[in-house]
């Protein structure tokens, strides 16, 4: 596993011991940010499920302004603490050990706005529709971010979730993709027609 591009590209990352975590692999991320935009303009990232960090590391590389990991397994915490400081991206970063819903609780108590967020969650727990809700619900997305949802490939994830539109979806191997943006516009759309 490596950082693909960017400002810290080809540098090695650390994978978390034993099978409990599942990487994404270089393919995939390749893939992903080839979708979304291969480079940033500032802006804020959350890895939801931080596993390694590979994902925030890249978006980091790749010109995110800043990004917070969250990531609640002890093993896996170290992992991305030691990824973010062979990077020296320990100034960009914020790193929680705590649990998603938690997180998202706390971070929007600080009013925070993200750009991009990384939604990997361990295959037996997923509640992907259910977090983007809650990620809309505590006011956490910047007007056009993108959600990157890695999933089972037998799940398929809706069209909508609120104002978070399905962008594309792709398959690699048994790992799927769903790729959102969030376009809140549209309900100021609706009600201005109405009026």
């Amino acid at each position: 596993m490596r950082v693909i591009a960017g400002e810290h590209r080809g540098r090695r990352l650390a994978a978390v011991p034993g099978k409990g975590t599942r990487p994404t692999t270089d393919k995939v991320k390749e893939s992903i940010f080839n979708m979304i935009g291969p480079y940033f303009d500032g802006g804020w990232a959350l890895d939801l499920y931080a596993g390694t960090g590979g994902l925030g590391i890249e978006a980091l590389s790749r010109g995110a302004e800043r990004a917070v990991f969250v990531e609640r397994d002890a093993k896996a915490y170290s992992v991305v603490q030691q990824n973010l400081a062979s990077c020296r991206l320990e100034n960009q970063a914020e790193l929680y050990k705590i649990d998603a819903s938690r997180a998202l609780r706390a971070l929007a108590k600080r009013e925070l706005a993200f750009d991009l967020v990384f939604l990997d969650p361990p295959y037996a727990h997923q509640k992907i529709a259910a977090e983007i809700e809650l990620l809309q619900e505590l006011h956490l997305l910047a007007d056009s971010a993108w959600i990157v949802a890695e999933h089972d490939v037998g799940i398929t994830l809706p069209q909508e979730v609120g104002d978070c539109i399905q962008y594309r979806a792709a398959i690699y191997g048994d790992t799927a993709v769903t790729l959102y943006v969030y376009e809140p516009e549209k309900d100021t759309e609706a009600e201005e027609s109405a009026t």
